[in-house]
Order: C-alpha cells, then sequence, then structure tokens
C-alpha cells in the first residue's frame, strides 16, 4: 500500500516547486521509502511513497522503469495473482529483476497495452508513462479500493492518491464545487467522478486514464462492469451447488490475500462476515492472527464475546485490543485525513483500530462488501416490506403522505426519510433513504449561497439509480456502485492509510463480486424480514453450532450521548456558532436544539463539523 502522485504537461512546466511537498503531504501512505522521477525534460513528473508490503529489498523501489526504460510506473495497492501472471509473461519472454507485483503491472502492460487491467487480481490505482508513445496510463480497481483524484487544465495533468497532495499546488484554485457540496449534504458523499473541489475529478472504480502528452487530450473509459444476473429466479435451483461456488470462491479469495512479506492479521469482530475470513485463513494458514477491540465504557458496542468464540474455535492467534477514550480533538485530526469529507462518524472507531493493529502487523484482512454483495443492509428489508404493504396504496396518496413528512415533520423525527420515499416507484425507482439533508433544508442551510446553490443531488441519485427491474439487485447495485467506494472504502483506506496500515478485502475480489450479481438470485439474499441470507447458510455450513448469526453490530460510536456534555459537545458548538461557518445560524441551532430533545440529529450535525474543520485546514473557498 503506497501513495501515487504524478504532473505531465504539453508545454514545459512553468511550476514543479509544489511537487515534492505533494509526496511529504501523503508521507503516512508509505512511511518505508519514497522516490520521485522526471523526464529529461521535465514534462512529466512521477513520485511515490512506500508501504514495504511485497518484496521488501530496494529492487521493489518506486518509481520503477522497466530494463528498456521505455515504461516508468508508480503503484498504490496489491495484485493478489502477480506470481501467477509473472510465471504467464515469464514463458512470453518478459523479465523480471525483482519479486514484486509492481514489475509485474509494468510488464502486463508492456505485453497487452492498456488491456492489462482484464487480468488484474487486486486493488489498485497505478499510472505509468510510456515514453513511446508519449502518453500516461491511469487505471483504478473494479471496487474502488484505492482512491485516485486528478486535475486537467490546459494541457497539465495531474493525479494523486489524496487530494491534499494535489492542494499543495497553490497556483491551482481550491474553491467549493457547490453541486458536489449539495450532494455531500444530501447522500453523505460526493458521487462517481465529481470532486468536492471545483475543477478536480476522482476517476471512477473499474476506469481507465489516458493522456496523450503531445496533445494534451484526455480520454477516460469503462474497463469493467458488473454481471447481468443470469442464474436462476426460483426456488427450483440447487442452493447446495451455489454455496460450494461461494465457499470455493472465498477460500480462494482469502488465500490470494494472506500473501505478503511482512505480519498479516484479521479484523474479527465476531459477525459474520469476519468470522468467515478467519475460517478461511484458518485452512491455509497455521497459526491465523485475530483482533478485536474493545471499547471501554460502552458495552453495546463490546465485540469480544463473539470474536472470543471464533478464535477458540479455529485455534487463532488472539489478541484483544482496548481503544482509550475518545475526545473531540481526533476530529481536527480526521477532517485533515479525509479529502472529501464523508458523513459517518464511525470513522473515528475506524481510525482507533488500525491504530492499534498497526502495532502488531501491517496488512488486516477486514470484511468489507459482505453487506453489498449478499444484501445485509437492514434498508434491502424495509424496502421489499414497502414493496410488498404499500405498493397497493394510489401514488397520489402516497405523494401527500411524503410531502406531508417534508414540511411538518421536523428534520430527525424518526422514520421521517422513510415517509418522504413514499413519492417513490419502486418498480423502476429506489428512494434516497439515507438521506441527511432534504432538498428545502439545504435550501435553509446556506441561505447568503441561495442564487449559486444548484439544487441538484436527488437528480444525480437518480440518474445512477441502476436500471433494473428486480428490486433488491437495483438497491445493492446502487449500494456497490455508490455507498461502498464513496464512504466505506474511502472510511477504511484513509483511516488504515494514516496508520500506515493495509487493509484488505476478500469479499470485493472481482470473481466473488460477479458471482454475488450473476449467479445469486435476490431471495438468497434478502427478504422482507431477513438480510444475508446465502453468507448465514455458508455460516451454518462451517462456523461453529453455538455462533450467533443473528446479531448485527454495526461498527459505530455513541454520539448522541457524547453530545449531550464533554468535549464533543463544546467542539460542535464552537465549530457550528462561530462567524466563520457557512451555515445559517437559525438552522444550526434549531439542528442543535433537536439534538437535545432526543431527535437524530447527530450525524447531522457531524456532517457541518466536519466539513467546516476540513474546509478551514485547507483554507476551501466558497
Amino acid at each position: 500500500m503506497c501513495g501515487i502522485l504524478g504532473i505531465a504537461s504539453k508545454l514545459p512546466l512553468a511550476n514543479q516547486d509544489w511537487f515534492s511537498e505533494g509526496s511529504i503531504a501523503m508521507s503516512h501512505r508509505g512511511p518505508d521509502d519514497a522516490g520521485e522521477w522526471w523526464t529529461n525534460d521535465r514534462r512529466v513528473g512521477l513520485a511515490h511513497r512506500r508501504l514495504s508490503i511485497i518484496d521488501l529489498s530496494s529492487a521493489a523501489h518506486q518509481p520503477m522503469s522497466n530494463v528498456m526504460k521505455s515504461l516508468t510506473i508508480v503503484f498504490n495497492g496489491e495484485i493478489y495473482n502477480y506470481k501467477e501472471l509473472q510465471l504467464k509473461l515469464s514463458s512470453k519472454g518478459q523479465i523480471f529483476k525483482s519479486n514484486s507485483d509492481t514489475e509485474v503491472i509494468l510488464a502486463a502492460y508492456n505485453m497487452w497495452g492498456v488491456d492489462c487491467v482484464k487480468y488484474l487480481i487486486g486493488m489498485f490505482a497505478f499510472a505509468i508513462f510510456d515514453t513511446k508513445a508519449q502518453s500516461l496510463f491511469l487505471a483504478r480497481d473494479r471496487a474502488g479500493e484505492k482512491p485516485l483524484f486528478y486535475h486537467h487544465v490546459k494541457g497539465v495533468f495531474c493525479f494523486a492518491s489524496e487530494l491534499k497532495s494535489l492542494m499543495a499546488n497553490r497556483g491551482v484554485s481550491h474553491q467549493i464545487d457547490m453541486g458536489s457540496l449539495d450532494c455531500y449534504l444530501a447522500m453523505g458523499f460526493v458521487p462517481g467522478e465529481q470532486c468536492i473541489l471545483k475543477g478536480f475529478k476522482k476517476l471512477p472504480p473499474a476506469h481507465a486514464l489516458l493522456f496523450k502528452l503531445n496533445t494534451g487530450e484526455v480520454k477516460v473509459w469503462s474497463y469493467w462492469r458488473l454481471p447481468e444476473f443470469n442464474g436462476k429466479s426460483n426456488s427450483s435451483m440447487d442452493k447446495n451447488l451455489i454455496l460450494d461456488e461461494l465457499e470455493n470462491l472465498l477460500e480462494s479469495s482469502v488465500g490470494q490475500q494472506l500473501t505478503a512479506d511482512v505480519p498479516v492479521g484479521v479484523l474479527l469482530s465476531g459477525g459474520v462476515d469476519s468470522s468467515l475470513i478467519t475460517a478461511m485463513a484458518a485452512r491455509k494458514l497455521p497459526k491465523v492472527k485475530t483482533f478485536t477491540i474493545r471499547f471501554p465504557g460502552h458495552g453495546k458496542l463490546d465485540e469480544t464475546e463473539h470474536a472470543r468464540l471464533i478464535a477458540k474455535y479455529y485455534n487463532t492467534e488472539h489478541v484483544e485490543l482496548e481503544a482509550k477514550a475518545t475526545t473531540a480533538d481526533l476530529l481536527p485530526k480526521l477532517a485533515r485525513q479525509f479529502d472529501e469529507p464523508i458523513i459517518d462518524s464511525s470513522m473515528i472507531p475506524t481510525y482507533l483500530v488500525s491504530q492499534l493493529v498497526r502495532q502488531h502487523c501491517t496488512v488486516a484482512l477486514g470484511g468489507d462488501g459482505g453487506d453489498e454483495l449478499f444484501g445485509g443492509y437492514r434498508h434491502y428489508s424495509r424496502l421489499l416490506w414497502m414493496q410488498n404493504h404499500l405498493g397497493g396504496i394510489p401514488y397520489s396518496l402516497r405523494l401527500i403522505i411524503s410531502n406531508m413528512a417534508q414540511w411538518f415533520l421536523p428534520v430527525g423525527f424518526k422514520g421521517r426519510n422513510w415517509l418522504q420515499g413514499l413519492d417513490m416507484d419502486l418498480k423502476y425507482e429506489l428512494p434516497l433513504i439515507a438521506s441527511y439533508y432534504d432538498k428545502t433544508t439545504r435550501r435553509k442551510l446556506l441561505t447568503q449561497l441561495t442564487s449559486s446553490w444548484p439544487l441538484i443531488a436527488e437528480e444525480v441519485d437518480q440518474k445512477r439509480v441502476p436500471k433494473n427491474t428486480d428490486l433488491l439487485q437495483r438497491a445493492t447495485r446502487m449500494d456497490f456502485a455508490n455507498y461502498l467506494p464513496e464512504d466505506i472504502l474511502v472510511k477504511v483506506d484513509r483511516t488504515s492509510m494514516l496508520n500506515s496500515l493495509e487493509v484488505r478485502a476478500p469479499f470485493l475480489d472481482y470473481r466473488l463480486i460477479e458471482f454475488a450479481f450473476c449467479r445469486i438470485p435476490s431471495y438468497l439474499k434478502a427478504t422482507a424480514t431477513s438480510k444475508k441470507l446465502l453468507l448465514k447458510e455458508l455460516a451454518s455450513r462451517i462456523l461453529p453450532p453455538e455462533f450467533d448469526q443473528q446479531r448485527k453490530q454495526g461498527f459505530s460510536i455513541p454520539l448522541s450521548s457524547w453530545l449531550k456534555a464533554g468535549s464533543f459537545r463544546e467542539l460542535f458548538h464552537d465549530v457550528l456558532l462561530s462567524t466563520q461557518t457557512i451555515f445559517d445560524q437559525r438552522i444550526v441551532r434549531s439542528l442543535l436544539r433537536g439534538q437535545d430533545l432526543g431527535r437524530n440529529n447527530s450525524e447531522r450535525l457531524f456532517a457541518l463539523v466536519l466539513f467546516e474543520l476540513w474546509r478551514r485546514e485547507y483554507a476551501v473557498t466558497i
């Protein structure tokens, strides 16, 4: 796991001074080594920060060039099938001077050109400068585990793993993109290629990019898409065969992802996903390292009893770590680290877990992706219940209820979002259930900016809804393409990298992804009353009989309790009631009062605080 940075220009560069500073800004991503490379004419520069995982020797130093010096790469991530690819490429005459997966990507590009990404199994964001073609080729993994930001203006193209590296260039304006801010306040993140800063973009998951040095042109394309469902959609299918296939795929993925030249562990919460990964790891290693975190004083967050059961059953080398008491002093640090703020206070425990686990290992396997692939979120069952029970209510009546909820129920009132979602046709659409601020509230929040305030979030969201007549297929595909890469994977990447820890996700092997969406029918994922059905069947097959399959402990913090008194309350009030804030004071005070009255506004307030801390940290203008 590493950090990458690059610049390429059609004309000689006028300003290169910021480049080294940009590399230093993400030194936490790679504390083991650093490198910088430039073409002779100084029109192309690449920088790298290395966290050594595969081939710890200097032979794996980056930026890395091939033997002919015609190709140079910077790479962030891991290629889990690199050994198989190395053998295949060696048989075709490719020569290797290291045992690193970085060199395998170089050889793959040399053999197959831009189609090399189709052969890669792993998480990655990389850039290759091709001297002969005078082009810069970038690609990002299929699920979006590794980030990649870029900026292109007047023939100058820059990219980086983290936005803060590009913001080191003070010659480029750092101004809020108002449409992206609207999406942030509504969805909790900025989706797709959009970026919170005007003029900047993200390369979406499963996309590649080509920058032509001589013309200054940029071409972006998708190299992979989720397959359509083509399995049997009735109960006559052989569930045992599907279970066998799932078990084999998961075991293969975990086996590949255990490969490293540094200590590897498993993040064991005691839930279904992490327990299955532990079970598979125990088949591959004689003594698996597992880690569980205790949060003293918060019994509902205590996972140790469930994790101990799995650790004992599989005889793992189990470590129980205790998180220290958390104060609000951590929030400015996290705001600085998250290049685009996301509305997810669970970044706090995720950071604390990464900090503790890094003291024992450099690589950890987690359970991310299981909910999106196998129907694990609670809202899937709620949507199916709505479809079953509310579909017969005339649309005109549902629209009245939706409008009444918006106008007469206060923000934070339990169930308000679901009532507002009644205006959707569940045969083709999806309600924005996880909406933090509806259109009316967003308009009031930024009263002074109303004239330049594009309220586009709902339109953007609906355009991203997959065209699928199956409600559960539609909902899981929507989350896979949006919530997973823009919230879950961002949270894991930024917090783990801040601690120089690599977190891998076996469920996000693209073969497992394709299997989940192409082969598993919806009725084996979730119903109106149950979730994650097929994974629980697998759990019944291989986990201990006394394992509690019904337990679903979300990874969260007691933020509502913390806002009643203490450092979090003080920080929230200081930031949001400051004259520096861009948010309307009447709405802010109403949200604070509502929280004190027991309404569910803690995450909404977190959204505003994190954004303000981030904006001030980087002196971002409106």
